[in-house]
């Protein structure tokens, strides 16, 4: 018999405008993938424990309203799914408890951050410890950075890579930890998985390779677990050579190099549930 493909949802609704694009390179590389608005995750009428991978993309979440994915985080923290009376936040935590993995870019980054379920330290889901906030510039910035991976991160979505170079469109892309101690344990517990650097690979805080000012230069974070991991950069927007600014100019791979942090993610779903 054959094997069903693993099956992800890309969420939409509320100002969400990435979903067409991050379920595309879902389904490059093997997903069965469904694109599900809000309102049905929230009325019951769609359940994510039908899935094995979710997507939260990026965009402007209720019009940035209380700040990037702020009021979203607050509706899921004590908004209940209809019919099993318990908040949507308790079964994304369900979720993860489960062994699945959950990407959330850009704006999705800033929704995992904001519900407590990144960086989740020392495991502790549902609290808020970090935010993102107005870049530096005080202006939203779009263009390409250079990235370095950290290599002791257990993250599952960049296993196999050490740099990347993908593009980046946001007004509040500034990582903040509420204490000197909390960005310490954000090193000490392998939560930094991406750190914003200049063309030569070194990790720098001066704009513009980093365009927003994040704490220890941070682009993107995990849990403990390896299999939450949110980013500001966009790797849905880079899945193809012609993506690349530099198309026309430099001979290029077909596979634009964000497909590979999907791949990663089908190859875990794949191997592990």
């Amino acid at each position: 018999m054959k094997k069903r493909k693993p099956k992800s949802l890309v969420l939409s609704g509320n100002g969400i405008n990435c979903e067409l694009e991050t379920a595309h390179a879902n389904r490059l590389v093997g997903f069965d993938t469904d694109i599900v608005h809000i309102n049905s995750l929230l009325d019951g009428s769609k359940s994510i424990h039908e899935y094995q991978f979710l997507n939260f993309p990026g965009g402007f979440l209720d019009g940035d309203d209380l700040g990037s994915a702020k009021a979203q985080a607050v509706k899921w923290k004590y908004q209940k799914v209809h019919a099993i009376d318990r908040p949507f936040l308790d079964e994304l935590i369900r979720f993860v408890a489960d062994g699945k993995v959950i990407i959330g870019i850009c704006n999705g980054f800033q929704l995992l951050v904001k519900t407590g379920l990144l960086p989740a330290l020392a495991g502790q889901y549902g609290e808020q410890t970090v935010t993102l906030t107005f870049n530096d510039s005080g202006r939203f910035q779009d263009r390409w950075v250079y990235l370095n991976v950290r290599q002791l991160s257990s993250c599952i979505f960049t296993k196999d890579m050490d740099k990347i170079y993908l593009p980046v469109r946001h007004g509040e892309g500034k990582l903040v930890t509420k204490t000197e101690e909390a960005l310490q344990q954000l090193r000490d517990e392998g939560h930094i998985v991406m750190q914003y650097a200049d063309e030569n690979g070194h990790i720098t805080a001066e704009f513009p390779w980093n365009p927003n000012g994040s704490a220890d230069s941070i682009a993107a974070l995990s849990d403990t677990s390896g299999r939450i991991f949110g980013l500001m950069p966009h790797p849905e927007a880079f899945v193809h050579y012609t993506q690349h600014p530099h198309w026309t100019r430099e001979r290029l791979p077909e596979e634009g190099a964000g497909l590979k942090i999907f791949r990663n993610a089908y190859q875990y779903v794949v191997n592990n549930l």
